[in-house]
């Protein structure tokens, strides 16, 4: 190997060559065009920093930002999985949701009860105000023990569906159900009373 005189070929290797090349122009006529070679690939990736036509580019990239939009904000209203935002992608997250949409949540009326708590708070009698206040916060009492049960439940529920739950996702249903479902987004896909299997 090393310190041999390199040999010219004989004549069947030249033949063989031959053949080989011959095989290698068949197939790049069956592809249609012979394989680019790095350079031009990379000369034809190769994009100036600053385009020529700012306005245009900038049109462009606007275009292109509200059509993503476009497609998340479908998503959000259809549940379809491919555009949703990446908080809420996911089978795991889709069973959450479906599980929280499924029960009545009692800090879906947290808002409305704090609403009425500042109404009544203009009323000057004492006794009203006191009242509204204890109510308020009896509320709030089972607003946070309704969050606890409603915990225990998603985490045996991803348990048994999933395997061990991640924490992101058990709180992702319990702040999910503290919103008005009207106003919950991805929007629910399950009426009440429709638990997931």
């Amino acid at each position: 190997m090393f310190g041999r005189k390199n040999e010219a070929p004989t004549a069947q290797e030249t033949v063989d060559q031959a053949a080989a090349a011959q095989a290698g122009a068949t197939e790049r006529v069956g592809k249609g065009a012979p394989t680019p070679r790095r350079k031009d690939q990379e000369a034809a990736r190769r994009r100036p920093l600053v385009p020529d036509d700012r306005k245009a580019a900038k049109a462009a990239n606007r275009e292109a930002l509200r059509e993503e939009r476009m497609k998340t904000r479908r998503a959000l209203d259809t549940g379809e999985e491919r555009y949703l935002p990446l908080r809420d992608k996911g089978p795991n997250r889709r069973f959450v949701r479906d599980i929280v949409d499924a029960r009545w949540n009692l800090g879906e009326f947290i808002m409305i009860a704090a609403l009425v708590f500042v109404l009544f708070s203009f009323i000057r009698n004492i006794d009203v105000q006191l009242i509204v206040m204890a109510a308020f916060w009896v509320l709030i009492l089972l607003v946070i023990a309704d969050s606890f049960m409603l915990r225990r439940q998603i985490r045996k529920r991803l348990t048994a569906k999933f395997g061990a739950p991640n924490p992101g996702d058990v709180w992702y249903g319990v702040s999910r159900s503290l919103q008005l479902r009207r106003f919950r987004l991805p929007k629910p896909q399950v009426s009440r009373g429709q638990y997931p299997s």
